[in-house]
C-alpha cells in the first residue's frame, strides 16, 4: 500500500499540529524534510521521539521547530511504519509541511484511511474500529466510556463466544452427515436445540442493549413547544444555565428553532426551541410554527408549556391535541405571578406528567430534570456491567441472526433434516460477522470509513 499522510489536528490556529506518515516509505520521506539535531544515532526505534526541524530539501531553509514520533512495524496504529510530526500549531505551518510530505513521496490519505489500515491489516475488528468515531463525537462521559469499552473489544468478545459455539455445532453437524451409520442425529439434534436456545438469549439480551445505547450514544431530542410568549426561551435558557435565546416581552420573537445539547445525568438531550404555536399572518413567522410542528412530530419528548395565570384558550387546546399521542411533559409556567401557588398544579390535563414552574426564578426547574430522568429511567441505565449495542448496524445485523436462529429452531422442532439447519447456522455466522468485519462487502466498509474525520 502507499504512504499516506494527513493532518490530524482540527482546523485553527493552536498549541501544537499533528502531521502523520504511514506506510513502507514513512521514514525515507521524513528523512528528506527533517533534520534531527542528534544525528549521531541513525537506527530508527519504535516508540521514541526526536527533537529537530523540518526542512525545504532544496534550501535547506528551516520551516519549524518539531518533535517527531516514530512507530515501527508491526507495533503501531496501522500496524505499518509510522510518524508523528509535532509541529506548532499554525495553519500555513502545518500544511507546509504537510505539503513537503506529499512533494517527497506520501499521497493524502481519505478520511478514517489510518484507523481503516488498522482494521485490514488485522489490529482490530470492524466493531472497534467504528468504536473510534464514537470516541471522537462523544458528547458525554457515559458515551465515551461505553465507546472506549467497544474499542477494548468488549462487544467483539460477545460476538465471538457466540460465533465459537455456532462453529462447534457446525462440526457436530458435520459429524452426523458425514457418519450417519452412527446414529447419532437424534442426539445432535438435542444438543444443537439447548445450544440454540441459550444463543437465542444472549442475541435477546445484545438487541435488548440497544435501547439504552441509543440513548447513550444519540441522546433523546426533546422540543419545547407553546404559545408566544409563555416563556420557551426562559425555559431554554434556565435549563441551559446561560443566556441562549433571546427574551423579550413581545410576542413572536423565536422564529427559528434554537438547538442546544445539555446533560441530564451522563444522558445528552438535543434541546430544540420553537416559535410559538399560534395563527400568523407574518409569512416568516408561519415558516417558523409549521417547522415547530414538524419537530414535535419528529422528536422524543415533548416539553408543551402554557401560562399557568391565564386560562387555556383555543391555541392551548391545538397544543394539547399535538402532544396527546407523544411522550410529553406539561409544564405550567409563570406561577411567580399567582399568589400562593407556587407548590400547587394549575391543573391535570391528560395522563402526563405536570409541572408548575417560574423559568424566570428559575423554580421548578429541578422537578423537571426529575421528571425526565424518572420518565427515561436513566438511573438503570449503566455502562459497567455487559456489552451495549449501540450502533444501528449492529442492531440490524442481530436482528438477521435472530430471524436466522428462529427458521433453525423451528427446523429442528418439525424434524427437518440436519443438513437444512446448517444452513440457518451458516446464515447466523455471516450475520455476526457483519459486525465484526468476517463478513461485510467493500461497500460497507466505504462507507463506515467515510464518516471519519481526516488524519484518523
Amino acid at each position: 500500500m502507499s504512504t499516506i499522510a494527513a493532518i490530524s489536528t482540527a482546523p485553527g490556529i493552536g498549541g501544537i499540529g499533528i502531521i502523520r506518515m504511514s506506510g513502507k516509505e514513512c521514514f525515507s520521506i521524513l528523512e528528506k524534510i527533517f533534520v534531527p539535531i542528534n544525528k549521531t544515532q541513525r537506527e530508527i526505534k519504535g516508540y521514541t521521539i526526536k527533537y529537530g526541524h523540518i526542512i525545504e530539501p532544496k534550501t535547506k531553509e528551516k520551516i519549524d521547530e518539531v518533535l517527531v514520533s516514530y512507530f515501527k512495524a508491526p507495533k503501531s496504529y496501522t500496524v505499518e511504519d509510522m510518524c508523528e510530526i509535532n509541529s506548532h500549531g499554525s495553519t500555513i505551518i502545518v500544511q507546509r509541511i504537510l505539503e513537503l510530505c506529499l512533494e517527497n513521496g506520501a499521497i493524502i490519505a481519505e478520511p478514517g484511511e489510518f484507523t481503516k489500515r488498522a482494521f485490514l491489516n488485522g489490529r482490530i475488528d470492524l466493531s472497534q474500529a467504528e468504536s473510534v468515531i464514537d470516541i471522537i463525537n462523544a458528547k458525554t462521559e457515559k458515551e465515551s466510556k461505553v465507546a472506549m469499552k467497544q474499542l477494548d473489544g468488549f462487544l467483539s468478545k460477545e460476538i465471538q463466544k457466540i460465533r465459537k459455539k455456532l462453529l462447534s455445532l457446525m462440526a457436530d453437524i458435520e459429524a452426523t452427515i458425514d457418519y450417519p451409520e452412527y446414529d447419532i442425529e437424534e442426539v445432535t439434534n438435542n444438543k444443537i436445540l439447548n445450544e440454540l436456545k441459550q444463543v437465542k438469549k444472549e442475541l435477546e439480551q445484545l438487541e435488548k442493549s440497544f435501547e439504552n445505547g441509543k440513548i447513550i450514544k444519540d441522546g433523546i431530542k426533546m422540543a419545547i413547544i407553546g404559545k408566544p410568549n409563555v416563556g420557551k426561551s426562559s425555559l431554554m435558557n434556565a435549563l441551559l444555565k446561560e443566556e441562549r435565546a433571546i427574551v423579550t416581552e413581545y410576542e413572536g420573537t423565536t422564529r427559528d428553532t434554537i438547538e442546544e445539547f445539555i446533560q441530564i445525568e451522563g444522558i445528552p438531550f438535543k434541546l430544540i426551541d420553537t416559535a410559538g404555536i399560534r395563527k400568523a399572518s407574518d409569512e416568516v413567522e408561519k415558516i417558523g410554527i409549521h417547522k415547530a410542528k414538524e419537530i414535535a412530530k419528529e422528536c422524543d419528548l415533548i416539553i408543551a408549556m402554557f401560562d399557568a395565570h391565564r386560562e387555556l384558550d383555543e391555541e392551548d387546546k391545538e397544543i394539547i391535541d399535538i402532544i396527546r399521542d407523544k411522550n410529553a411533559i406539561l409544564v405550567w409556567n409563570k406561577i411567580d405571578l399567582i399568589p400562593n401557588m407556587e407548590s400547587e398544579f394549575k391543573s391535570i390535563i391528560l395522563d402526563k406528567p405536570n409541572i408548575n414552574i417560574s423559568a424566570k426564578n428559575k423554580k421548578g426547574i429541578e422537578k423537571l430534570y426529575q421528571t425526565i430522568a424518572e420518565m427515561y429511567k436513566i438511573n438503570e441505565i449503566t455502562v459497567d456491567n455487559a456489552a451495549l449495542v449501540t450502533n444501528v448496524r449492529h442492531k440490524n445485523s442481530i436482528q438477521r441472526a435472530e430471524q436466522s436462529l428462529k427458521r433453525a429452531i423451528n427446523c429442528i422442532e418439525e424434524n427437518t433434516p440436519i443438513d437444512m439447519i446448517s444452513i440457518y447456522i451458516k446464515e447466523i455466522l455471516e450475520n455476526l460477522g457483519e459486525i465484526t468485519g468476517e463478513n461485510v462487502t467493500e461497500d460497507i466498509i466505504k462507507e463506515i470509513f467515510s464518516k471519519f474525520c481526516l488524519g484518523k
